[in-house]
C-alpha cells in the first residue's frame, strides 16, 4: 500500500477537510456536479456519492467522502457503512477497516446484516479470518450474504476445507427453517463452495455439490458452470468437465477459455484445438488474449508448429504481441516446437517483459542444450533489474545440467539463497543431483541428498537412479531404486531403469527377477510413442506400429536405410535388450522403436532439405540416438527430436547435445 493512500484513509477520523474542501479535492470531472447538485447537508446525498465512487473503483475518494461527511457532524445510517467498508476491503487496508468498524459500533450498526457482512468480507480480504469468524458467530440471525461472505473468506485465505464445512452448516440451517422463511442457498453461495471444491480436489464432494446445482436449478448459471468445470478438472475428471461444458445453455468467453486451457494443461492438445475451432465458429463469443495463450500452450505440448505459427499471425493481427502473457506463451510455444531462435526473436520484440518472460527464454535455451545462451539471457535479466524467482533458478540449474556446467551450477545454487533470498527446494536439489550425476560425480550427488534439509522425494531419487543408469553404477542404483520402491511402488519406470542397470552389468538373473516382480505386481511399462507433424496434421507412431496407413512404406524405407547405416559402420546397441532373445531379434526390436518410425515417415513425406521434427514421450534410447545421427548425415537433413528430458538437434551426423544427455 502506498503511503499517500494510507494517509488519505486517516482523514476518515482526523483529517481537516470539510465539505467545501472535499468538493475542491475530488477529481475535476465530479467537482462541478458535486457543487451544483449535491445537498451537502443530506446524509442520503453523501451516501450516493460514496456508493458511486466505491462502485467506480475509486476507493480512496469514497473514503475521503465518508471523512468529509463525518466532519459535517452528519450521522451515517445503515446505507453509509457497507460502501465505506467495501472501499477498505478493495484497498486491503486493515487499519482503515478497523476504524470504520469502530464507527459502525458507535452508531449501533454492527448487528446490521449488511454492515456485518461487509465487515466479514473486509477482515477476510485483509487476512484476519479469526476476526471475521468472530463477527460471523455473533450475528443472531444470519442471511445468505453473511454465510457467503464467510465461505468466500475461507476460500480466499486457502482454507477450503473450512469453507466446505461451513457450507454444510448452511445446508443444515436451511433445512431446519420453516417453509415460509427465506431459502438461504443462492447461486453466489454455491459458486463459492464449488471454488473451495476445486482447491480441495475431492471428486465425491464436487459431485455432491454438482447434484445440488442440478436440484436447485442453477445449471444454467455460467459462473457456476465455469467454476464446476474447474473443480472437476482439478479432480482429474476432464470428462466430467466436458459434460458440464456441453450441458451449459449459454457459454461465455470464460467457459470456452477454461475448457481449452484444461485440455491444454493436461496435454490433450487435439481436444483443445477442437474446442477452439468450435469457439471460432460460434457467433456468440469472441476469442481474446486468454484464448490464444491457452491454444499456444496446446501447440507447445503437441509440437504443433504450423498451428502455433497461425496463432502467432493472429496475435499480430489483433495487436496482442505487446501483451506480456501472450508474448510469453509465444516464446514457450516456439521453444517447445524446436524453434528456439524464433522464440528469441519474439522475446526481443516484446516491449514489456516480466519474470515469466525471461524465465521462459532461459528454460527454452536450456532444454535445447544451449546453456551459454541461457546464461547470457539470465545475466541480462539481472542487469535489467528483474529479480529471478524460484522457477528461474530451476531453469538456470537445469540449463547447467544439460550442458554439464558443474562449476556454474554450484555457483548459482549457492548464490540463489544468499543474493536473491530463494531457498533451495526439491526441484533445485533435483537439478543439482542430476547435474552432478550426469557429470559422473555420483558419490557427491548421493552426499548432497543425505545433507538435504527437505526430505528427498521421487524426483531426487529418480535423478540419481537415471545417473546410475548412464554411468552403470549398480551399488548406488540399488540404493536409489529401493528408496523409489518405498515411495512409489506402482511406478514401473523405476523397475525398468534398475533392470537396465543390471542388464548393462550382465546380471541377467537380476534382470529376470525384476521382470518377475513387475509381472507379479501387474506393472506395465509405459508404452513409447512418437509424434511427427506434417502439413498441419499430427501422426502418432507406437513401438512396432502396424496401424498407421503408411506403415509398410515406412518399414521398407527403414530397411533401405539400414543397409546404408551398416556401410557407415553402425552396429546395433543391444546391451540392454532382453538376454533371452537372439541377436537378430534384438536388432529387430531396436529397429521398430517409435522415434525411428516417425523419422522415416517424416523423411519420405516431406520435401528434401526440410527439417523433420519428432516428439517422443520417453527418453530417447542410446541406439536410436546413434541411428538418427547417422540418418541426418545420410539424407542431409536436420532432424529435431524432443524427448522427455530435452531437445536433440541432429545435423550432419552430430547431435547438439554432444552425446551428453
Amino acid at each position: 500500500m502506498k503511503t499517500s493512500k494510507c494517509n488519505s484513509f486517516l482523514l476518515i477520523f482526523r483529517g481537516a477537510a470539510d465539505a467545501k474542501q472535499y468538493s475542491t479535492s475530488i477529481n475535476s470531472n465530479l467537482t462541478t456536479w458535486f457543487n451544483k447538485y449535491v445537498d451537502q447537508t443530506s446524509v442520503f446525498s453523501w451516501n450516493s456519492v460514496i456508493a458511486d465512487l466505491a462502485r467506480s473503483g475509486d476507493s480512496v475518494e469514497a473514503l475521503r467522502a465518508f471523512s468529509s461527511m463525518r466532519k459535517l457532524s452528519l450521522h451515517p445510517n445503515r446505507s453509509t457503512f457497507p460502501c465505506a467498508i467495501k472501499s477498505c476491503s478493495a484497498l486491503f487496508d486493515l487499519h482503515a477497516g478497523k476504524q470504520t468498524h469502530q464507527q459502525a459500533l458507535i452508531f449501533g450498526y454492527e448487528s446490521d446484516l449488511f454492515v456485518s457482512s461487509a465487515l466479514i468480507d473486509m477482515y477476510s480480504k485483509c487476512g484476519e479470518l479469526k476476526d471475521a469468524r468472530t463477527l460471523f458467530d455473533e450475528i443472531p440471525k444470519r442471511n445468505v450474504v453473511s454465510w457467503t461472505s464467510m465461505i468466500a473468506g475461507y476460500v480466499q485465505n486457502d482454507n477450503a476445507l473450512e469453507a466446505i464445512c461451513l457450507f454444510k452448516d448452511l445446508l443444515i440451517e436451511e433445512r431446519e427453517k420453516r417453509v415460509d422463511e427465506e431459502v438461504l442457498v443462492d447461486s453466489i453461495a454455491v459458486a463459492s463452495v464449488i471454488s473451495a471444491c476445486s482447491r480441495v480436489g475431492w471428486k465425491s464432494i464436487t459431485e455432491g455439490v454438482h447434484g445440488l446445482v442440478i436440484k436447485r436449478g442453477f445449471g444454467g448459471n455460467s459462473e457456476i458452470g465455469n467454476t464446476l468445470m474447474d473443480a472437476y478438472a482439478k479432480c482429474g475428471e476432464l470428462n466430467m468437465s466436458r459434460d458440464v461444458f456441453d450441458g451449459m445453455g449459454e457459454k461465455d468467453a470464460i467457459s470456452w477459455n477454461s475448457m481449452i486451457a484444461e485440455y491444454a494443461q493436461n496435454g490433450l492438445s487435439a481436444e483443445a484445438f477442437q474446442i477452439f475451432s468450435e469457439m471460432v465458429k460460434s457467433s456468440n463469443v469472441i476469442y481474446d488474449a486468454v484464448t490464444l495463450s491457452a491454444v499456444l500452450l496446446a501447440c507447445a505440448h503437441s509440437g504443433a508448429l504450423r498451428m502455433g505459427k497461425c496463432i502467432h499471425d493472429q496475435v499480430i493481427k489483433m495487436a496482442l504481441e505487446d501483451n506480456v502473457f501472450v508474448g510469453t506463451s509465444i516464446i514457450d510455444m516456439y521453444c517447445k516446437c524446436g524453434r528456439v531462435d524464433m522464440a528469441r526473436k519474439a522475446f526481443e520484440r516484446m516491449k514489456e517483459k516480466n519474470v515469466k518472460s525471461w524465465t521462459a527464454m532461459i528454460a527454452g535455451y536450456g532444454m535445447h542444450g544451449r546453456a551459454k545462451d541461457a546464461m547470457e539471457v539470465f545475466y541480462k535479466m539481472i542487469r535489467t533489474g528483474v529479480k529471478p524467482n524460484y522457477i528461474t533458478f530451476v531453469s538456470v540449474l537445469s540449463a547447467c545440467g544439460h550442458a554439464g556446467l558443474l562449476k556454474e551450477g554450484w555457483h548459482w545454487f549457492n548464490r540463489m539463497r544468499h543474493d536473491f533470498n530463494v531457498e533451495p527446494q526439491i526441484e533445485h536439489y533435483s537439478c543439482m543431483v542430476d547435474l552432478l550425476g550426469r557429470a559422473g560425480h555420483l558419490n557427491e550427488a548421493y552426499g548432497l541428498i543425505r545433507e538435504m534439509k527437505v526430505r528427498p522425494d521421487v524426483i531426487i531419487w529418480g535423478s540419481l537412479l537415471g545417473a546410475c543408469r548412464i554411468h552403470k553404477n549398480v551399488e548406488l542404483g540399488e540404493i536409489s531404486a529401493r528408496k523409489l520402491f518405498e515411495l512409489d511402488s506402482s511406478n514401473c519406470g523405476y523397475f525398468v531403469l534398475l533392470s537396465n542397470i543390471y542388464a548393462d552389468a550382465g546380471r541377467w538373473e537380476d534382470v529376470e527377477r525384476m521382470r518377475i516382480v513387475m509381472k507379479r505386481h501387474k506393472l506395465l511399462k509405459t508404452p513409447g510413442f512418437s509424434l511427427v507433424e506434417l502439413k498441419g496434421r499430427i501422426h502418432v507412431f507406437l513401438v512396432g506400429d502396424k496401424e498407421h496407413p503408411e506403415h509398410k512404406k515406412v518399414y521398407e524405407y527403414l530397411d533401405k536405410l539400414n543397409v546404408k547405416l551398416q556401410e557407415f559402420g553402425y552396429v546395433p546397441n543391444v546391451t540392454s535388450v532382453l538376454h533371452d532373445v537372439d541377436e537378430e531379434e534384438k536388432s529387430m526390436v531396436l529397429r521398430v522403436h517409435s522415434e525411428k518410425l516417425a523419422v522415416a515417415f517424416g523423411i519420405i513425406n516431406s520435401v528434401p532439405g526440410t527439417t523433420i521434427q519428432v516428439i517422443k514421450n520417453l527418453r530417447v534410447c542410446s541406439d536410436c540416438h546413434t541411428v538418427i545421427k547417422l540418418i541426418s548425415k545420410i539424407v542431409n537433413r536436420e532432424i529435431v527430436v524432443r524427448d522427455a528430458k530435452r531437445f536433440h538437434h541432429f545435423r550432419d551426423g552430430l547431435c547438439s547435445c554432444g552425446d551428453y544427455w
